[in-house]
């Protein structure tokens, strides 16, 4: 049902498939506000500096420069420039940088949810624009930010995702501490590099990691396998703690993080039996994650890549010597409503928002057709006026085409008469007290 887009990577709905999309953030809202999470909205723009002070994505940000620059080389020079500015590449860096310069106005454990558009400069492909929506939600304390919260937040987004026109989805869950230390336990010093290899694994393979870690880090055969036993450890259960202490590493950080990861699992295979698992080979390669990584994937279209993913980050957002960590995660809307309607999940009942056409006798009744329209506007009843006297015929075949429902008529004697056109079935009725059905009264969003 999705077009190509004309400018590739910058993806735009037709009116049916923006309902569908409208649906999406609408129900994300909402579970959002349930939770007590409150709506902010940040600029666009970030300097280069806050943009690339954590994690190597400065390949995939768009810099922002005027097209009349004295200087040709602005744009080429503007990496350089930490005041240059450039567009966010998520929601994540400009909410840290809202947070240090609010810290005064907000109320801690800050609870945010965030709706936006974001840009990354990568290669146009399925699951993957230049332009795109993503949907936020975190939690960010003043010093100390309790633990729990990692489990809070697994819950709400398995929430939110249920209640999404989405096949089933797996919340896939590690925690940073745990590889970290793991890594640590058996030689390997530079975790970092360990995590940002092992998070090639689903794309490259575990023979190209093993030489990944071998060939850049230094790794013997032995840890290369020990470090791909970790990763390739998933059950839907806390038995991943039992797998884990058998592969017989000791480690402090460790035994930290996989406590961490027993509590999320226990709590949030309660709330969603069947749609969480303990995943030791997610390690998301932005490097300001440090305990609980989230990832999800639909059941069935894993080739999509992670619908929602994020983390706990303590050190992203600081102020002196204050700190504010956090935990979020990010939902990918652009890319979940691009497989929607790829694969028809859902659509839209029709097109337009108009539950009736006002119909014209002749060009002299447009001014009482208005004041019929008025009266139904008056009661939430979104109508249409035709704008010409043709014949009737070819007024309802205009309501037809545009996907209105209802018309409306009105005779030369004031009488009112109202005609399903679906149907057929014409019956009288008084503008100041016709209601169409409930599910009529506005585009309903049809699973498939």
């Amino acid at each position: 049902m999705a077009r190509n887009a004309s400018l590739s990577g910058f993806p735009e709905w037709l009116p049916e498939e923006r309902l569908v999309e409208q649906h999406v953030l609408d129900t994300l809202r909402r579970t959002f506000e349930l939770h007590g999470f409150s709506s902010i909205e940040t600029r666009a723009v970030e300097t280069v500096g806050q943009l690339l002070r954590k994690g190597e994505i400065d390949k995939e940000v768009y810099g922002l420069s005027r097209l009349q620059d004295d200087d040709g080389n602005a744009a080429a020079a503007a990496k350089d420039d930490p005041n240059a500015l450039a567009l966010h590449f998520d929601l994540t860096v400009p909410f840290a940088r809202y947070v240090v310069e609010n810290a005064g106005y907000l109320s801690f454990p800050f609870r945010r949810y965030q709706i936006q558009k974001v840009w990354r400069g990568e290669r146009p492909q399925e699951g993957r624009a230049r332009e795109f929506t993503q949907a936020d939600i975190d939690v960010v304390a003043d010093g100390v930010l309790p633990f729990r919260y990692d489990v809070e937040l697994a819950l709400v987004i398995a929430e939110a995702l249920s209640a999404l026109p989405i096949p089933a989805f797996k919340l896939r869950i590690n925690n940073r501490k745990l590889a970290e230390g793991f890594y640590r336990g058996i030689g390997l010093t530079d975790t970092a590099g360990v995590l940002r290899s092992i998070d090639k694994l689903e794309k490259i393979g575990a023979e190209k990691v093993a030489e990944l870690l071998r060939t850049e880090l230094g790794a013997t055969d032995e840890q290369a396998a020990k470090a791909l036993a970790l990763a390739s450890i998933r059950t839907e259960d806390t038995s991943f703690v039992e797998q884990v202490r058998a592969l017989g590493v000791n480690d402090e950080l460790m035994e930290e993080g996989l406590n961490e990861l027993e509590q999320v699992i226990a709590a949030a295979v309660k709330s969603a039996p069947g749609s969480v698992v303990a995943d030791l080979s997610i390690a998301r390669g932005l490097d300001y994650y440090t305990g609980t990584v989230y990832e999800t994937v639909l059941v069935g279209h894993e080739q999509l890549g992670s619908i929602c993913s994020g983390g706990r980050y303590d050190a992203l957002a600081s102020k002196g010597n204050r700190k504010f960590p956090g935990v979020g995660l990010s939902i990918g809307v652009t890319r979940l409503v691009a497989r929607i309607l790829s694969q028809e999940f859902a659509k839209a009942s029709r097109s337009v928002p108009t539950a009736v056409l006002v119909t014209l006798t002749d060009e002299d009744s447009w001014s009482d057709a208005q004041d019929v329209a008025a009266a139904l506007r008056a009661r939430g009843i979104a109508t249409e006026v035709a704008a010409k006297a043709d014949k009737f015929g070819k007024q309802i075949k205009y309501a037809d085409k545009r996907g209105i429902p209802y018309v409306w008529f009105t005779d030369d004697d004031g009488a009112h008469q109202v005609k399903d056109i679906r149907s057929g079935e014409q019956l009288a009725a008084d503008p100041a007290a016709w209601m169409p059905p409930a599910e009529d009264l506005a585009p309903q969003i049809v699973l498939a």
